[in-house]
C-alpha cells in the first residue's frame, strides 16, 4: 500500500491580517481561518491516488491550536489521520525554519509519497515543498497536475504556461500540485464525525520532536522583515459617460497619456 503525506496550511480567510511591528510577523489569534485553498488541491489529488490505489494519506500541518481545524477539514475529505505541529517555539518562522520542523518529523514517517499546494495565501513563495524535499534528500517537481503510478515509479505529468511535461520518478518523492487543477471534493459528515475520534488527529509539540530551538521558529529564520510600511490607498478617478463610447475612450486615452502610462 502507498503511504502519502500532505502538507497543508491553516490561513487566514481575510486578506486584512494585522502585523506584529516587533517581529514582522502576521497576528494570526482570533483571525478566522481556512485551509489554504491551493493546499486543498493537493489533498484532492491525494485522495484520488487512493481511491484508485487503495493508499493510506495522512495531513500534516504546523501552527497554532486554531490550525486542528483545518485538519479536521482535510479528515472531513477522506485523509485518515492528521498530525499538528504546534509549539510556542515554532511561531513565527520562515520557509527555511518551517520546512526544516516538517521535514524532521516526516522523515520519521513511512512515506512514498509527499504532497503541497502551489503556494499559500498568506504569503505566495511557492518553497515549502522544494525546501523539505531539499532536507530530505528526495526528488521533487512543481505544478503537477495528474500522477499515475507505476509499480515503485510515477508518471507525473506538470504544466508550464501552455506547456506538458512528463517525468519518470522514483519513490519516495515530493511535489507541489498546481493551482485549479482539480475540483476538491465536498466534506463528508461521516467523516466529520471520524475526525473527532480520539486518535485521529494527534499535537505534536517539540517535546515530542525534541528539535534544536536554534533551527526552529522565529530563532531558526535567517529571514527577517526589517521594516513595515502601510501604503495609503490611493483614490480612484471616476468618470461616467452617458453618451458616445468614442469620447469615453478618448477621455481615458489622455489621462493615461497625462500620467505618463502609455
Amino acid at each position: 500500500m502507498l503511504h502519502l503525506i500532505v502538507c497543508i496550511k491553516w490561513v487566514p480567510s481575510t486578506q486584512s491580517v494585522p502585523i506584529d511591528r516587533r517581529t514582522g510577523t502576521l497576528v494570526r489569534e482570533g483571525m478566522p481561518g481556512i485551509v489554504n485553498p491551493p493546499d486543498l488541491n493537493a489533498l484532492e489529488l491525494a485522495l484520488r491516488i487512493k481511491d484508485e490505489h487503495g493508499a493510506d494519506v495522512t495531513a500534516i500541518s504546523m501552527g497554532p491550536p486554531s490550525a486542528r481545524a483545518g485538519l479536521e477539514y482535510a479528515v472531513g475529505m477522506g485523509v485518515d489521520r492528521g498530525f499538528l505541529l504546534s509549539d510556542k517555539v515554532f511561531a513565527g518562522a520562515d520557509t527555511l525554519a518551517t520546512s526544516y520542523t516538517l521535514a524532521k518529523f516526516i522523515e520519521r514517517q513511512r512515506y512514498d509519497l509527499l504532497l503541497f499546494g502551489q503556494e499559500t495565501t498568506d504569503s505566495s513563495t511557492g518553497h515549502i515543498g522544494a525546501q523539505v524535499a531539499s532536507w530530505l534528500g528526495i526528488p521533487f517537481l512543481y505544478y503537477v497536475t495528474d500522477v499515475v503510478v507505476q509499480g515503485d515509479h510515477l508518471i507525473v505529468t506538470r504544466i508550464l504556461e501552455d506547456v506538458r511535461e512528463r517525468y519518470r520518478i522514483g519513490m519516495p518523492a515530493a511535489i507541489s500540485v498546481a493551482m485549479k487543477s482539480n475540483a476538491p471534493r465536498e466534506v463528508k459528515l461521516a467523516n466529520k464525525i471520524k475526525a473527532r475520534r480520539k486518535g485521529v488527529i494527534s499535537i505534536m509539540s517539540n517535546e515530542d520532536l525534541g528539535l534544536d530551538i536554534s533551527c526552529v521558529g522565529l530563532r531558526g529564520s535567517p529571514t527577517r522583515v526589517s521594516r513595515i510600511d502601510i501604503v495609503p490607498t490611493v483614490p480612484r478617478k471616476r468618470k461616467i459617460f452617458r453618451g458616445c463610447p468614442d469620447e469615453a475612450a478618448k477621455w481615458l486615452v489622455d489621462r493615461l497619456e497625462e500620467e505618463g502610462l502609455i
